[in-house]
Protein backbone atom coordinates (compact mmCIF):
# COMPACT_ATOMS: atom_id res chain seq x y z
CA UNK A 1 0.00 0.00 0.00
CA UNK A 2 1.18 3.66 -0.66
CA UNK A 3 1.28 6.70 1.60
CA UNK A 4 -0.36 9.25 -0.75
CA UNK A 5 -0.71 13.01 0.77
CA UNK A 6 -4.36 14.17 -0.33
CA UNK A 7 -4.81 17.11 1.81
CA UNK A 8 -5.41 19.48 -0.63
CA UNK A 9 -8.93 19.40 -1.73
CA UNK A 10 -10.72 21.73 -1.30
CA UNK A 11 -7.72 24.72 -1.33
CA UNK A 12 -7.88 28.36 -2.56
CA UNK A 13 -4.18 28.18 -3.30
CA UNK A 14 -2.86 27.36 -7.40
CA UNK A 15 -3.79 24.08 -8.24
CA UNK A 16 -1.33 21.64 -8.56
CA UNK A 17 -1.42 19.03 -11.73
CA UNK A 18 1.03 15.87 -11.39
CA UNK A 19 1.68 14.59 -15.24
CA UNK A 20 2.83 10.80 -15.46
CA UNK A 21 4.42 10.32 -18.29
CA UNK A 22 7.63 9.36 -20.06
CA UNK A 23 7.07 11.25 -23.05
CA UNK A 24 9.68 14.32 -21.53
CA UNK A 25 9.41 16.39 -24.50
CA UNK A 26 4.92 16.20 -24.60
CA UNK A 27 5.35 16.91 -20.77
CA UNK A 28 7.71 19.92 -21.15
CA UNK A 29 4.97 21.52 -23.76
CA UNK A 30 1.64 20.51 -21.47
CA UNK A 31 3.77 21.82 -18.23
CA UNK A 32 4.04 25.08 -20.16
CA UNK A 33 0.82 25.25 -21.62
CA UNK A 34 -0.96 24.56 -18.31
CA UNK A 35 1.79 26.77 -16.11
CA UNK A 36 0.54 29.77 -18.35
CA UNK A 37 -3.34 29.27 -17.46
CA UNK A 38 -1.66 29.80 -13.54
CA UNK A 39 -1.58 25.91 -12.41
CA UNK A 40 1.49 24.56 -10.84
CA UNK A 41 2.34 21.39 -12.60
CA UNK A 42 5.06 18.42 -11.51
CA UNK A 43 5.96 15.45 -13.94
CA UNK A 44 7.01 12.34 -12.97
CA UNK A 45 8.81 9.98 -15.37
CA UNK A 46 7.52 6.58 -13.97
CA UNK A 47 5.44 4.76 -10.89
CA UNK A 48 8.70 4.99 -8.45
CA UNK A 49 9.35 8.82 -9.24
CA UNK A 50 4.93 9.21 -9.47
CA UNK A 51 4.37 7.60 -5.71
CA UNK A 52 7.74 9.42 -4.49
CA UNK A 53 6.21 12.35 -5.43
CA UNK A 54 2.38 11.92 -4.33
CA UNK A 55 3.56 10.80 -0.69
CA UNK A 56 5.40 14.19 -0.62
CA UNK A 57 3.41 16.82 -1.92
CA UNK A 58 -0.79 17.66 -2.66
CA UNK A 59 -1.76 17.37 -6.26
CA UNK A 60 -5.33 18.44 -7.43
CA UNK A 61 -5.38 16.49 -10.56
CA UNK A 62 -3.34 13.64 -11.98
CA UNK A 63 -2.76 13.61 -16.08
CA UNK A 64 -1.99 10.04 -16.36
CA UNK A 65 -0.61 7.43 -19.29
CA UNK A 66 -1.22 4.33 -19.62
CA UNK A 67 2.02 3.06 -21.49
CA UNK A 68 4.87 3.75 -18.98
CA UNK A 69 8.33 2.12 -17.60
CA UNK A 70 8.21 -0.63 -14.38
CA UNK A 71 4.05 -0.96 -14.71
CA UNK A 72 1.17 0.64 -16.76
CA UNK A 73 -1.07 3.95 -15.65
CA UNK A 74 -4.25 1.66 -14.67
CA UNK A 75 -1.65 -0.31 -11.85
CA UNK A 76 -1.06 3.44 -11.10
CA UNK A 77 -4.90 4.46 -11.01
CA UNK A 78 -5.96 1.78 -9.11
CA UNK A 79 -3.51 2.21 -6.00
CA UNK A 80 -4.11 5.57 -6.12
CA UNK A 81 -7.83 5.12 -5.52
CA UNK A 82 -7.06 3.16 -2.69
CA UNK A 83 -6.79 6.34 -0.94
CA UNK A 84 -7.13 9.16 -2.69
CA UNK A 85 -10.33 10.37 -5.19
CA UNK A 86 -7.75 12.84 -6.65
CA UNK A 87 -9.36 13.48 -10.34
CA UNK A 88 -7.36 11.25 -12.77
CA UNK A 89 -7.39 12.07 -16.71
CA UNK A 90 -5.94 8.91 -18.69
CA UNK A 91 -4.47 10.49 -21.15
CA UNK A 92 -3.00 7.51 -24.05
CA UNK A 93 -2.86 6.49 -27.56
CA UNK A 94 -4.55 3.03 -26.39
CA UNK A 95 -7.81 4.40 -27.77
CA UNK A 96 -9.89 0.76 -27.70
CA UNK A 97 -13.26 1.23 -25.93
CA UNK A 98 -12.12 -1.82 -24.06
CA UNK A 99 -8.87 0.36 -22.69
CA UNK A 100 -11.76 3.38 -21.98
CA UNK A 101 -13.78 1.43 -20.34
CA UNK A 102 -11.44 -0.69 -17.97
CA UNK A 103 -9.64 3.58 -17.55
CA UNK A 104 -13.17 4.65 -16.04
CA UNK A 105 -14.08 0.94 -14.38
CA UNK A 106 -11.01 1.47 -12.02
CA UNK A 107 -11.45 5.11 -11.26
CA UNK A 108 -10.66 7.52 -14.18
CA UNK A 109 -12.72 10.32 -14.27
CA UNK A 110 -11.99 11.41 -17.87
CA UNK A 111 -10.36 9.71 -20.89
CA UNK A 112 -8.61 11.65 -23.65
CA UNK A 113 -7.30 9.97 -26.59
CA UNK A 114 -3.61 11.07 -27.90
CA UNK A 115 -2.90 12.94 -30.02
CA UNK A 116 -5.14 15.87 -28.34
CA UNK A 117 -5.01 19.99 -28.99
CA UNK A 118 -3.84 21.56 -25.95
CA UNK A 119 -7.10 23.65 -26.19
CA UNK A 120 -9.11 19.75 -25.73
CA UNK A 121 -6.76 19.50 -22.88
CA UNK A 122 -6.99 22.50 -21.36
CA UNK A 123 -10.74 22.50 -21.57
CA UNK A 124 -10.90 18.84 -19.83
CA UNK A 125 -8.90 19.87 -16.69
CA UNK A 126 -10.72 23.80 -16.11
CA UNK A 127 -13.84 21.62 -16.23
CA UNK A 128 -13.02 18.79 -13.71
CA UNK A 129 -11.39 20.84 -11.68
CA UNK A 130 -14.29 23.29 -11.53
CA UNK A 131 -16.37 20.31 -10.77
CA UNK A 132 -14.30 18.89 -7.89
CA UNK A 133 -13.47 22.31 -6.03
CA UNK A 134 -15.58 24.78 -6.74
CA UNK A 135 -18.16 26.19 -4.22
CA UNK A 136 -21.73 27.49 -4.23
CA UNK A 137 -23.29 29.51 -1.20
CA UNK A 138 -25.90 27.87 -0.71
CA UNK A 139 -25.50 24.03 0.19
CA UNK A 140 -27.68 21.79 -1.45
CA UNK A 141 -28.93 18.10 -0.15
CA UNK A 142 -31.09 15.90 -1.86
CA UNK A 143 -31.97 12.43 0.51
CA UNK A 144 -33.68 9.41 -0.02
CA UNK A 145 -34.30 6.82 1.66
CA UNK A 146 -31.01 6.54 4.30
CA UNK A 147 -29.10 8.34 1.43
CA UNK A 148 -27.92 11.68 1.55
CA UNK A 149 -25.77 13.26 -1.26
CA UNK A 150 -24.82 16.59 -0.62
CA UNK A 151 -24.31 18.24 -3.60
CA UNK A 152 -22.66 21.32 -2.59
CA UNK A 153 -19.78 19.51 -0.92
CA UNK A 154 -19.49 16.22 -3.05
CA UNK A 155 -20.07 13.88 0.01
CA UNK A 156 -22.59 10.86 0.09
CA UNK A 157 -23.50 8.60 2.90
CA UNK A 158 -25.89 5.93 3.68
CA UNK A 159 -27.18 5.88 7.07
CA UNK A 160 -23.92 6.74 9.65
CA UNK A 161 -21.30 4.99 6.54
CA UNK A 162 -20.02 7.50 4.46
CA UNK A 163 -19.63 6.80 0.88
CA UNK A 164 -16.94 6.98 -1.27
CA UNK A 165 -17.59 7.60 -4.96
CA UNK A 166 -14.90 8.75 -8.43
CA UNK A 167 -15.89 11.97 -9.27
CA UNK A 168 -17.44 10.76 -12.61
CA UNK A 169 -19.62 8.98 -10.21
CA UNK A 170 -20.75 11.20 -8.06
CA UNK A 171 -21.61 13.83 -11.14
CA UNK A 172 -24.02 10.92 -12.42
CA UNK A 173 -25.22 10.76 -9.50
CA UNK A 174 -25.70 14.26 -8.98
CA UNK A 175 -27.10 14.83 -12.32
CA UNK A 176 -29.59 11.82 -11.46
CA UNK A 177 -30.81 13.77 -8.07
CA UNK A 178 -31.23 17.02 -9.52
CA UNK A 179 -33.96 15.47 -12.13
CA UNK A 180 -35.04 13.11 -10.02
CA UNK A 181 -38.56 11.47 -10.55
CA UNK A 182 -37.58 12.16 -14.44
CA UNK A 183 -36.35 10.01 -17.11
CA UNK A 184 -33.55 10.73 -18.68
CA UNK A 185 -32.68 9.22 -22.36
CA UNK A 186 -28.38 8.10 -22.22
CA UNK A 187 -27.37 10.18 -24.65
CA UNK A 188 -28.48 12.98 -22.53
CA UNK A 189 -26.61 11.49 -19.88
CA UNK A 190 -23.45 10.92 -21.87
CA UNK A 191 -23.58 14.43 -22.95
CA UNK A 192 -24.39 16.32 -19.90
CA UNK A 193 -22.09 14.32 -17.55
CA UNK A 194 -19.29 13.65 -19.69
CA UNK A 195 -19.67 16.45 -21.65
CA UNK A 196 -19.51 17.19 -25.48
CA UNK A 197 -15.35 16.89 -25.02
CA UNK A 198 -15.64 13.06 -24.31
CA UNK A 199 -15.64 10.45 -26.79
CA UNK A 200 -17.75 8.10 -24.62
CA UNK A 201 -19.59 4.51 -25.25
CA UNK A 202 -22.60 3.90 -23.60
CA UNK A 203 -21.68 1.17 -22.29
CA UNK A 204 -19.25 3.44 -20.11
CA UNK A 205 -22.78 5.01 -18.66
CA UNK A 206 -23.69 1.52 -17.86
CA UNK A 207 -21.10 0.81 -15.95
CA UNK A 208 -21.27 3.61 -13.98
CA UNK A 209 -24.91 2.85 -12.91
CA UNK A 210 -23.77 -0.51 -12.18
CA UNK A 211 -21.30 1.06 -9.46
CA UNK A 212 -23.86 3.58 -8.08
CA UNK A 213 -26.56 0.67 -7.82
CA UNK A 214 -23.77 -1.21 -5.90
CA UNK A 215 -22.62 1.31 -3.54
CA UNK A 216 -26.27 2.78 -3.12
CA UNK A 217 -29.00 -0.26 -3.24
CA UNK A 218 -29.47 -2.54 -0.72
CA UNK A 219 -30.36 -4.87 -3.83
CA UNK A 220 -28.46 -3.80 -6.65
CA UNK A 221 -29.95 -6.52 -8.70
CA UNK A 222 -33.31 -4.87 -7.81
CA UNK A 223 -32.56 -1.33 -7.42
CA UNK A 224 -34.94 0.32 -5.70
CA UNK A 225 -33.53 4.04 -6.52
CA UNK A 226 -31.46 4.13 -9.61
CA UNK A 227 -34.41 2.91 -12.29
CA UNK A 228 -33.74 1.56 -15.68
CA UNK A 229 -36.61 2.55 -18.27
CA UNK A 230 -37.12 0.70 -20.89
CA UNK A 231 -35.64 1.88 -24.19
CA UNK A 232 -34.93 5.66 -22.62
CA UNK A 233 -32.40 5.57 -20.31
CA UNK A 234 -32.24 5.70 -16.31
CA UNK A 235 -34.25 7.50 -13.00
CA UNK A 236 -34.15 8.22 -10.02
CA UNK A 237 -36.89 7.37 -8.61
CA UNK A 238 -37.94 8.81 -5.05
CA UNK A 239 -40.93 8.76 -3.17
CA UNK A 240 -43.31 11.90 -2.37
CA UNK A 241 -41.66 12.29 1.40
CA UNK A 242 -38.52 12.64 -0.10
Amino acid sequence: MYKINNNGQGSKMNKHILIIDDDEDLSFIISEMLESYGYEVSHAENASAAFDMLSKNKYHLVLLDINLPETTGFEICKELRKVSSVPVIFASARTSETDRVTGFDIGGDDYLPKPYSMQELLARVNALIRRTYGFTEDEKIVTFGDINVNITSRTVTKGEQTISLSLREFDLLAYLCEHKNTAIAKDKLLSEVWSAFSIVEPSTLTVHIRWLREKLEDDPAKPKYIKTVFKVGYMLEVGNEE
